[in-house]
């Protein structure tokens, strides 16, 4: 970064009209800052100060230098900065995706407890029950509740595994069933990412049954499933812990208690890293420490 540094000091000699200040507050000699303004002024062909013995100034073709440079030099600055941030443990920014409703209930403390013990991190976080692209998207993590990951593009690491259930009204005619037999696609309240329909594989430990559901209704977020479902809609299958407090309430019931769907997963994703960044290493720790007993609170 040699032409960096000639640069640098350039522009700072620009600034003070001084070339002993500037070896001041560079840690340099006079004479080393005169040697590097000179070598710079041989490589352009152009004078860029006028010297005095009391103060140096800027030629035409310096202020015309000096100006086309600094921004140019601004931005590499601040490039150097964030790349050295990026690197630090407890320092930089994070860029995280989430779930609608799990960025609502559960992350909030999590963000609050990190912080307290990295005030120099920042973060950046969208809710979104879409799945993301987190390459395109630039994110530097992603929490998604899916099922078993199968990109080949990106890393991750489970967390724990998210059990699903299937919920009604109380009251509804679907509170009595015994079989998934008894239910059609217009019961079924179908989660899709892009609003369509989803094939519900059930088991009884024993025999396994496929169902179709969305065909009278479906929707890419959990919550508005609950809600349907609360009012009478429909059966809904949804993550234990994201109904905790329906159940809680008895706006929601269990029902065919004996016949469950294939776990979902909890998982975070990364963008191809060879190593984790440590910020962002430091923050998965923290995160995985953390949710087992966020998540058995809202269970």
């Amino acid at each position: 970064m040699n032409d960096y540094k000639a640069l640098t000091v350039f522009l700072l000699a620009a600034e003070k009209r001084s070339f002993a200040q500037v070896a001041r507050e560079l840690d340099m000699t006079p004479a080393a800052v005169t040697r590097s303004i000179a070598a710079l002024e041989q490589d352009l062909g152009v004078q860029l100060f006028v010297r005095t013995t009391r103060q140096v100034s800027l030629t035409t073709d310096g202020a015309i230098f000096a100006a086309q440079i600094q921004p140019a030099l601004e931005a590499l600055e601040t490039a150097r900065r964030d790349i050295r941030d990026t690197h630090k443990t407890d320092q930089g920014r994070l860029r995280i995706s989430a779930p609608t409703w799990f960025g609502k209930a559960v992350l909030p403390p999590i963000l609050s407890g990190f912080r307290e013990l990295h005030p120099k991190i920042s973060f950046e976080v969208s809710l979104s029950d879409g799945l993301v692209n987190i390459m395109e998207d630039d994110f530097d993590l992603t929490i998604r509740i899916s099922a078993q990951p199968s990109d080949k593009f990106t890393i991750w690491r489970k967390i724990r595994v998210v059990p699903r259930i299937l919920v009604a009204a109380p009251g509804s005619r679907f509170v009595d069933m015994k079989s998934p037999d008894e239910l059609s696609p217009d019961d079924c309240l179908a989660y899709s990412g892009e609003s369509r329909r989803e094939n519900w594989v059930l088991s009884d430990g024993g025999t396994s049954l496929t169902i179709s559901a969305g065909r009278a209704f479906s929707a890419n977020s959990g919550e508005v499933l609950a809600d349907m479902a609360a009012d009478g809609a429909g059966v809904a299958m949804l993550p234990g812990f994201h109904i905790a407090e329906h159940l809680r309430s008895g706006r929601l019931v269990h029902v065919l208690r004996g016949w469950a769907p294939p776990d979902l997963w909890l998982t975070l994703y990364y963008p191809p890293y060879q190593t984790l960044p440590p910020r962002i290493a430091t923050f998965s720790k923290f995160f995985e420490q953390n949710i087992p007993l966020l998540m058995t609170e809202i269970s």
